[in-house]
């Protein structure tokens, strides 16, 4: 089941053009909707959550029209958001049960036999009696998880998932995600890179509501090989450098500055090529694409 977006714009009542016209295909498995905070990705979310509707534009998943039908998404959609609560009283195996009878599964013993299952694959059985105020964010969000796996959904989607997770429970919680993506079409809209390079089979990356690139991760590193060079500069060196230069990031260290440029050969002495990453990719699309609207602009 593939879920096809197309042409999809969404304006707010202040005047902020959240989705400019988003067309993507995302297969079954594991899709990543890369972008700063801003960049529209919550709102796409909610618009394929059900909870808003854009303004033009369509989305199919399978037969099933996103847009129009969202009695029938919402009984195949698992849906994690950016923040939610839980009344902090509530023990996990009693609160999932209970949301798995809103789900519709009626039945003592399936319910009871799902209910078990999915607290063993959050690794959470062990504190299943414990009040949800008891949990640390990390488990909070593995008890996410579990809600939003229950009813075997097709679509799954998870807003800004590791926010704030130390890196244990984010390594925990990415492990836990890695799993659930084979059946179902799973969104994981995420301004953390380092999530789509490790999770996804597939990407997308938005800025002011627009998709600038759709790749595999993989394919999209590859074609940067050979064009990424670094150099460690000062502070004055670095202004020469970006008057010259395509600079497509800086980062501190130590007192000084690591600066990354693409270009198809050496940009000059001292710089050296790198294996490229999946920050390389994002910058250098960023860099690409204010750079054209700069010129546009100039012109």
């Amino acid at each position: 089941m593939q879920l096809d977006i197309r042409d999809l714009s969404k304006k707010y009542p202040n005047g902020t053009q959240a989705l400019k016209n988003v067309s993507l295909d995302i297969p079954p498995g594991m899709f990543g909707l890369l972008g700063r905070n801003g960049a529209g990705k919550s709102t796409l979310m909610r618009i394929l959550a059900t909870l808003q509707d854009p303004d033009t534009g369509s989305a199919q998943l399978g037969d099933i029209d996103v847009i129009n039908q969202k009695d029938r998404v919402r009984e195949t959609l698992g849906y994690l958001p950016q923040s939610f609560g839980f009344h902090p009283k509530a023990r996990a195996q009693r609160l999932l049960e209970h949301f798995a009878v809103l789900k519709g599964i009626e039945q003592a013993g399936a319910r009871r036999d799902i209910v078990e299952s999915l607290l063993h694959q959050t690794n959470l059985w062990d504190v299943r009696d414990q009040k949800l105020g008891t949990f640390s964010g990390g488990m909070r969000q593995r008890f996410g998880v579990a809600v939003a796996l229950l009813g075997r959904p097709k679509l799954i989607i998870v807003d800004e998932p590791t926010a704030g997770l130390d890196p244990e429970e984010r390594v925990r919680f990415l492990n836990l995600l890695s799993q659930i993506g084979e059946d179902s079409v799973v969104i994981l809209s995420t301004h953390i890179v380092e999530d789509v390079e490790e999770l996804c089979s597939r990407m997308a990356i938005i800025d002011r509501g627009e998709i600038l690139l759709e790749a595999q991760p993989s394919q999209a590193i590859a074609e940067l090989r050979g064009h990424i060079w670094r150099k460690t500069v000062t502070r004055e060196e670095l202004n020469t450098i970006e008057s010259e230069q395509r600079v497509i990031s800086t980062k501190l260290l130590a007192g000084r500055t690591i600066v990354h440029v693409y270009d198809d050969s050496s940009p000059g002495a001292g710089f050296e090529t790198v294996e490229p990453d999946m920050k390389d990719v994002y910058f250098t699309v960023m860099a690409r694409h204010h750079g054209t609207r700069a010129t546009e602009l100039q012109a």
